[in-house]
Formats: structure tokens, C-alpha cells, sequence
């Protein structure tokens, strides 16, 4: 069967003016993605994440663009449409949620417009139909008496109700992906915790599949089926959450959720040392090498060959080794302190 998603060795770079520098931001990235299941990507700031998904609705912006690999959606691939092809996919069959609803909210159109554009457009409702639509999906995301806030201006919301505003948007073309950037960065963690248990129900509900990009591995624990951990453009390790969580294989993984605080614990926090690289002038070799304990004297010369540990699990690291772990093997402390931190709303 088909995946819905498939981006296979994928590669963006930003381009200055005359090619004397180049960022690599994604480099070599590749991940399958089915309907109804939820991707998590994580990773430092600037280790390609958001790009990635840019890249997938054809909205890098200048001077990025797309210089290798393949991203087939439903079977067909995105790389080779023009512009005008990708404006009937974008918002009909892929949407994305940002992380800033003021930055996808016009503050000039009414909630009304703004949330009935994607509908008048992909799915040609108007009149009686549209304004019924619109009510539905406010009514969806729990916005309080929708017929009268489709009436009101963005300013007249909370960050709370913006964003769901934006979840509306999202959900009107009748996507079959939801590409979220961070959705959750801006609100207070019991307003995250209603939002997030509210993507979840208009999943289970429509079946849509969902890429949630974020820094905060609790909501990975809560939301994802799937994590793929990003670092210097490039996917490091990739498995399921269960998988990556009990038993991480790279060390960048392992420093990721020894930074996370665990219920009950006093041990003081693992810090990672240093600062991401350069995309433009990366090290040779493993790029995370500078800053890992674990370096070996290979990974300052070599860059790692991807190791596929068991399944779908994969990682690139000299030290990662194929072997056999039980399907029923038992959750770790760690996991299952890092599952109870997302359900209070770490």
C-alpha cells in the first residue's frame, strides 16, 4: 500500500546572491508518513525542521529552494508541479498550522472570510452552505457562540481562541495532512493542553495525518506515533516514539530527553554543550561530533552511515548496531515520567 507521504532523500539549500555561500539546511532527509498517523520531528532551533516542511508545500522562501530528492504525496510528486498546481494541493489536501496565529490571521478580514476561504475555494461552497461550514468547524474547535464570533476581527480573540481560529482554517479545505509548526509555543500549558487534546479528537474524527514540529518532547509523548530527531539538516535517528524513548541509540537523542525534567526526579538536568553548527561550513564527519561524549576518533572523519537498528528504527552513528528487541518490552522509568509530564501539560 501507498503512503500517504514519502520524502526521500530531500534536499533544500539557501543560495546567496553569486553561490558563494550555501546553507544546507535539509540534507539527505527521507521519512514515510501513513494516513491518521502523527509525526513527530524535534530538534534545536535551525536544524532544518521547519524547512522541511516548507519544502513539502513548495514554500520555501527566498533564495531556498529545493535542489534534490523526491516528496510524493498520494502518489504523486510534488517537486515537478508549478506554482499554480500546488495552490489546488495547499489547503485541499495539505494544510499547515503556524506557529504565530497572528502571522496567518489578517487582522483587515473578518473570522468569517478568513475561515471560509479555503472552503469557497476547494470544496465550492457558497451562500447558506458556506456560512453552515464555517459554523461547523468553529463549533469543532470549540469556539464559544460561532455565529456570532464569525462576525469579529482577530484582535478580538485570545491566543487561545486565535489559534483555534487557525485550526479552523487548516481543517476547512478537508485535508488529508496538517503540517503544525510549534502550535502549541505561545499558550500557557492548560490552554496547550485543551489544544492539543482537541487535534486529537478532530483526528480520531477525520482521519487526518499530522507532522507536529516542536522542542517539547512531553507533547511528543502525547501526540505522536512516529519521532524523528533532526540535527544540522539532516534526520539522526528516526522509530517510533515507544522505540526512540525507552532505548535511544544517538547520543544527541539521549542528551534531548536527559534535558527533559522528570516527575519527582532531583537530578540536576543534562546540559548539551556548545552551539549547533554552522549549515553553511559544517565539521566533517558526524556534524554533532564537537559537542558529544560519546565521539569516537572515526566520527571526526567520517560522516555515519545510516544504521537501521531494528524495523523502521534508524540511526546515524558509528556506535548504533542492528539488533532483535522484543515487541513486548516493558516502558522505562524515563518514558513513562516524560508521558506523565505531557499529561499535565509539560
Amino acid at each position: 500500500m501507498t503512503a500517504l507521504l514519502e520524502v526521500r532523500d530531500l534536499q533544500a539549500h539557501y543560495v546567496s546572491f553569486g553561490g558563494e555561500r550555501v546553507v544546507k539546511a535539509v540534507e539527505g532527509v527521507s521519512f514515510t508518513l501513513e494516513e491518521g498517523e502523527t509525526l513527530g520531528v524535534v530538534g534545536e532551533s535551525g536544524c532544518g525542521k521547519t524547512t522541511t516542511c516548507q519544502a513539502i508545500v513548495n514554500l520555501l522562501p527566498p533564495p531556498g529552494r529545493i535542489v534534490g530528492g523526491s516528496i510524493a504525496f498520494a502518489g504523486e510528486e510534488l517537486t515537478r508541479k508549478s506554482q499554480r498546481e500546488m495552490r489546488h494541493i495547499r489547503g485541499a489536501q495539505i494544510a499547515m498550522i503556524l506557529q504565530d496565529p497572528m502571522a496567518s490571521l489578517n487582522p483587515l478580514f473578518s473570522i468569517y472570510r478568513q475561515v471560509s476561504e479555503p472552503a469557497y475555494y476547494h470544496r465550492a461552497l457558497r451562500g447558506r452552505g458556506l456560512r453552515e461550514r464555517v459554523r461547523e468547524l468553529l463549533n469543532a474547535v470549540r469556539i464559544p457562540s460561532p455565529a456570532m464570533r464569525m462576525r469579529e476581527y482577530p484582535h478580538q480573540m485570545s491566543g487561545g481562541m486565535r489559534q483555534r481560529i487557525v485550526g479552523a482554517i487548516a481543517l476547512a479545505g478537508g485535508p488529508r495532512l496538517i503540517i503544525a509548526d510549534e502550535p502549541t509555543t505561545n499558550l500557557d500549558v492548560t490552554i496547550q493542553a485543551q489544544y492539543l487534546d482537541l487535534l486529537k479528537e478532530l483526528q480520531d474524527k477525520t482521519g487526518v495525518a499530522i507532522i507536529f514540529i516542536t522542542h517539547n518532547l512531553g507533547i511528543v509523548a502525547r501526540m505522536c506515533d512516529k519521532l524523528a530527531v533532526m540535527y544540522a539538516g539532516k534526520i539522526v535517528e528516526a522509530g517510533t516514539v515507544r522505540e526512540l524513548f525507552n532505548a535511544p541509540r544517538h547520543p544527541y537523542t539521549k542528551a534531548l530527553l536527559g534535558s527533559m525534567p522528570k516527575l519527582g526526579s532531583k537530578e540536576k538536568l543534562l546540559a548539551i554543550p556548545g552551539h549547533p553548527p554552522d549549515l553553511a561550513t559544517l565539521p566533517p564527519g558526524c556534524a554533532f561530533h564537537p559537542r558529544c561524549p560519546e565521539a569516537l576518533p572515526t566520527c571526526a572523519t567520517a560522516e555515519p552511515p545510516e544504521i537501521q537498528v531494528i524495523g523502521s528504527w534508524s540511526a546515524r552513528c558509528w556506535r548504533a548496531e542492528p539488533q532483535e528487541i522484543s515487541a513486548t518490552d516493558a516502558t522505562t522509568d524515563s518514558a513513562k515520567d516524560i508521558h506523565a509530564a505531557a499529561a499535565v501539560g509539560d
